[in-house]
């Protein structure tokens, strides 16, 4: 499985460790990213560095919430990636914010471990239950529930108390990152498109997710925006996906 993650793309790709094991550091538990006084505290203010420095301005001129917002939907899309592309795949994930690893890198996807399996496997480990439950939501329940709400919602509320980030743009950068990762998935392998495509709107379909306007899909424009134009107010910085931009 990991293998065939990877093949989708740098933000689906995967390590593997042990179900229930802690890797050796650098490996962080993702945990802490929703913990108060955890990483997210940290992992916003770098991002509000490299921002910085990339347009060549003052850190104190980058809003909080602008870049708590970049940080936080570099992080939902590289949660989101790899389990919409299991699903795609035919294996949907069944794990929580607590049994995933990661390392505090910028400059690109973060390195991601997800429970069971090695690193080396091209299928959903066969070893033991508990490792085929991470892979599989026949054991572990509706996986759609698990990623949004057991993942992506502790760390979505986390930001939202850190920067004073309305839920709706917080949910609208989930909307897109699930998505553009279907979208991925589609490009890589068009055999996976039809599901990687159902995957995502079964995303959708739920109740965080269900109060965007538009399906996902080639023409989907998010019903809040990011807020990524204020880096560069005067010069029309827009994604593909927003709001603020007319109908394709």
């Amino acid at each position: 499985m990991p293998g065939a993650l990877a093949a989708l793309g740098p933000f689906f790709a995967v390590d593997c460790h042990p179900a229930g094991a802690a890797p050796a550091p650098p490996w962080r538990p993702a945990s802490e990213l929703a913990a108060p006084g955890g990483a997210l505290p940290g992992r916003i203010a770098a991002v509000r560095l490299a921002l910085a420095a990339r347009g060549g301005i003052p850190a104190a001129s980058i809003e909080l919430r602008v870049a708590a917002s970049a940080a936080h939907l570099g992080l939902v899309a590289r949660l989101v990636a790899p389990a919409l592309g299991a699903a795609a795949l035919g294996h949907p994930p069944g794990y929580g914010l607590g049994d995933l690893w990661w390392q505090d890198k910028l400059g690109g996807p973060v390195p991601l471990s997800v429970p069971g399996g090695t690193a080396q496997d091209d299928a959903p480990p066969d070893g033991t239950a508990r490792d085929r439950a991470t892979w599989d939501d026949t054991a572990s329940g509706d996986w759609r529930g698990r990623l949004l709400g057991g993942v992506i919602a502790p760390l979505t509320a986390a930001t939202a108390r850190l920067a004073a980030l309305s839920g709706r743009v917080l949910w609208g950068n989930v909307a897109s990152a699930v998505n553009a990762a279907a979208a991925q998935v589609a490009r890589s392998r068009p055999d996976l498109a039809a599901p990687a495509g159902d995957a995502a709107r079964a995303l959708f379909a739920s109740p965080w997710l269900s109060p965007e306007r538009q399906p996902p899909g080639p023409g989907f424009r998010r019903s809040s925006c990011c807020l990524f134009y204020r880096l560069a107010p005067g010069e029309r910085a827009f994604c593909g996906d927003c709001v603020l931009v007319a109908p394709r």
